[in-house]
């Protein structure tokens, strides 16, 4: 079996051993995010929606730095949204403030039904610094 290079975001470890997954894999040059959530340190949601997309990237952020990236490095998106119809303005309204400049990563959004009692999620991947030159 491959050893699994895991990022760790300070103060979130209990969190993800609870629940049984890695927050971020570096493997060949890339960083693979597991989905980000706009949870608080006990895992509790935040009640207000666009508190909880700043609390997902805020939370996305902390393992991007951990492993020595920005947003910047971020080449794809994938965003899991609750009734995107009612909610996708709302939420986008607050992405530019994490987005930055262009170009943009790619992004796939996807409606769902249920997300453990979000109503947000991102994923991404990351290009690692190092592996830039590549």
């Amino acid at each position: 079996m491959t050893q699994r290079d895991v990022v760790f975001p300070p103060g979130r470890q209990a969190l993800y051993e609870r629940n049984r997954y890695s927050p971020a894999i570096k493997s060949n040059g890339f960083l693979f995010v597991s989905g980000q959530v706009g949870s608080k340190e006990d895992g509790s949601p935040e009640p207000d929606l666009e508190d909880q997309v700043r609390t997902a990237f805020n939370n996305l952020n902390a393992i991007l730095n951990e492993a020595g990236c920005t947003f910047d490095d971020v080449i794809d998106v994938t965003v899991f949204i609750v009734n995107p119809e009612e909610r996708f303005e709302k939420i986008w309204k607050v992405v530019p403030e994490f987005w930055g400049n262009a170009p943009h990563p790619t992004v796939t959004a996807v409606g769902v039904t249920w997300l453990y009692g979000f109503q947000f999620e991102i994923k991404v991947i990351a290009k690692l610094p190092e592996a830039t030159a590549n």
